[in-house]
């Protein structure tokens, strides 16, 4: 029989735990998202303005990630994942609260502990898992993402039209504590080297130099802010798209989401296999960026007489590039930093990647407001998949040339 201590450093439990962290951090992200319309009643707002409410999250993300190297090192990264549940479900109690201001502060609150998952997660996942499948071990990871993204999707509209979206979030709450619990036996075992004397504050910024000191990194860094921009507009509007211009009803284009979630999933673990059975993650990210930009393109020319399939089978294939590229990003984070700094480098190119949430979304939503429909601005999303693919071959270049 085995110990507590073989199953907690058992390659398996340390995938498992962290990606059921991920997912909870993403269900409390996007649940807004997924009632968008009616949410956008109670509030008084448009419902691109919830969509807004991802850039609040990922604005706090942006500020523990600045310090999520250094606090995963002092706490540990057990403790760390704590830490970020019980943020989590703090902000998803006060974001149901109906007014502006502190559904603002809440979802400030929860993007602080999604910003500390992925430095903890990916800290662990070096430790105890081997580095021949990191590709595929990463990408299971991140399908948390998509995961929280199909319980939404397939929930929250329900939730909402039946017992009201306030009692949604109330039950999500109380999910954190559940976590936190099943986490607490994993303390002696995952936080055994940490140090808790040392520093977290005084040098915010360190990840974030690391990362633009090596090139590879940045570019790869600059690469992830154009997918995230992408990716979270997909998550954040598809239900407002769907409703507005192609005349789905709420419910279905609550299941739609959820569909497109499960592509996500499905597209996360199958870009992983593909990049390490290439053993080229360039290559498996230059493919989906050229997958991403066929399917903005497609989106661009959606509308509410093109049949319902046809619309669901492209929105799919589009997040099944679109939601898929995650892990494949961070296990070349992981493969690109120095041995002893990888959550340090996580956290600095997460501080990119949640940039491209934080301006991307507000700009989205600008873009609404003056083209008057969601089609013609997944028009212009196309273009930034472009741009990705220079910054692609960039690192790869830097990348070749300092290994050459």
């Amino acid at each position: 029989m085995k110990t507590s201590g073989e199953i907690a450093h058992h390659p398996f439990a340390v995938m498992f735990s962290t990606t059921l962290v991920l997912a909870y951090a993403s269900l409390i992200a996007l649940y807004p998202a997924a009632i968008a319309p009616e949410l956008a009643q109670s509030l008084g707002v448009s419902s691109s303005a919830v969509g807004l409410q991802l850039s609040l999250i990922f604005g706090g993300a942006i500020l523990s990630s600045l310090i999520g190297g250094p606090l995963t090192r002092r706490l540990g990264p057990c403790r760390t994942s704590q830490l970020s549940l019980a943020l989590l479900g703090s902000g998803a109690l006060f974001l149901s609260v109906p007014t502006l201001p502190s559904f603002a502060i809440a979802s400030l609150v929860a993007g602080l502990g999604y910003g500390l998952t992925n430095p903890a997660a990916s800290l662990l996942l070096v430790r105890f898992t081997p580095s021949q499948h990191r590709g595929l071990i990463f990408s299971i990871k991140q399908t948390g993402v998509p995961l929280g993204g199909v319980i939404a999707g397939a929930t929250a509209p329900l939730i909402a039209v039946t017992l009201g979206w306030q009692t949604g979030l109330w039950l999500y709450g109380a999910l954190a504590v559940v976590g936190i619990l099943l986490l607490q036996p994993n303390i002696s075992y995952w936080d055994d080297q940490r140090t808790p004397g040392s520093p977290w504050l005084s040098r915010p910024f360190a990840g974030v130099a690391l990362v633009w000191q090596q090139p590879s990194l940045r570019y790869v860094a600059l690469l992830s802010l154009c997918f995230a921009t992408i990716q979270l507009s997909i998550s954040a509007f598809t239900v407002a798209l769907l409703v507005e211009d192609v005349a789905f009803s709420l419910v279905d284009a609550g299941l739609v989401m959820s569909t497109l979630q499960v592509s996500g999933v499905l597209g996360r673990i199958a870009w992983g296999w593909l990049g390490d059975r290439l053993g080229n993650r360039f290559l498996t990210l230059l493919i989906i960026a050229a997958t991403t930009t066929l399917g903005c393109m497609l989106i661009a020319s959606m509308s509410a007489s093109w049949p319902n399939v046809l619309v669901v089978v492209i929105l799919c294939l589009t997040g099944f590039a679109s939601l898929g590229w995650n892990g494949v990003f961070m296990a070349e984070v992981a493969q690109l930093s120095p041995t002893n700094r990888v959550a340090d480098a996580a956290g600095g190119c997460l501080v990119f990647t949640y940039s491209g949430v934080l301006f991307g979304l507000p700009i989205f939503a600008s873009l609404h407001a003056w083209l008057g429909n969601y089609p013609s601005v997944f028009g212009l999303l196309s273009g930034l998949a472009l741009a990705s693919i220079g910054f692609l071959w960039l690192a790869h270049l830097h990348r070749h040339s300092s290994t050459s």
